[in-house]
């Protein structure tokens, strides 16, 4: 008798596996993108606002909303001067980054380092990127003319000149139209609010398109 009942106990696990349907495999998960990377100082890393309203995430949440495979990474640095930036941003060189868009050198008009230093420390900068086989943009900088108006326009000149050097596309001013208006910046005048990293964002994507930057 148990034999008879260990044998239909057995009989009855074989046909409830062959019954079972066969489970189908995990789907693979789609591959990265590839990566857009922010280098600059406290103007794109949005010192004063909160990390998904500085305008690098507001760009990758245009470009997720587009169903672009593009992604954003943001390796922005507070403080950051053209001399520091690349080492600052080695961490974020990963092999996914296919463009690389600098936006520095306020710090070094403010700083008073001087134009011709900013202009090499940037040139060695995309020289050194474009070595790798990536992408460059670069965008401009000015300074208040308060400086003066000579050294605020040398300043000035550095970004055009590299740009032309290095065979790179420029977008001339980064915060144009936000730079001086109170409605678009904080209360020290010089770090776009939510709403002016909200402008700047539109800008940069108006420029990544025209120059098909990314897709």
């Amino acid at each position: 008798m148990r034999r008879a009942l260990l044998i239909f106990l057995l009989a009855a696990g074989a046909c409830s596996r062959d019954a079972a349907p066969a489970s189908k495999p995990a789907p693979k998960p789609a591959p990265p993108g590839p990566v857009a990377l922010f280098l600059g100082d406290s103007l794109t890393a949005g010192y004063g606002v909160d990390l998904e309203d500085a305008w690098p995430t507001l760009v990758g949440a245009e470009w997720s909303r587009r169903g672009s495979p593009w992604r954003a990474r943001n390796a922005a640095i507070s403080g950051a001067t053209s001399a520091g930036v690349s080492q600052e941003a080695a961490w974020a060189l990963t092999p996914d980054v296919k463009l690389v868009f600098i936006c520095v050198g306020g710090n070094d008009g403010l700083r008073g380092v001087p134009p011709a230093q900013t202009r090499r420390n940037l040139d060695e900068l995309i020289s050194a990127l474009q070595k790798r086989g990536l992408k460059v943009a670069l965008a401009g900088m000015k300074i208040p003319p308060n400086y003066g108006a000579g050294r605020a326009k040398e300043f000035a000149q550095v970004f055009p000149a590299v740009a032309k050097r290095r065979g790179v596309p420029l977008m001339p001013f980064l915060l144009e139209g936000v730079a001086g208006d109170p409605a678009l910046n904080q209360e020290d005048g010089i770090h776009p609010n939510v709403a002016g990293h909200k402008r700047v964002a539109a800008a940069v994507l108006a420029f990544l398109d025209k120059e098909k930057l990314t897709p």
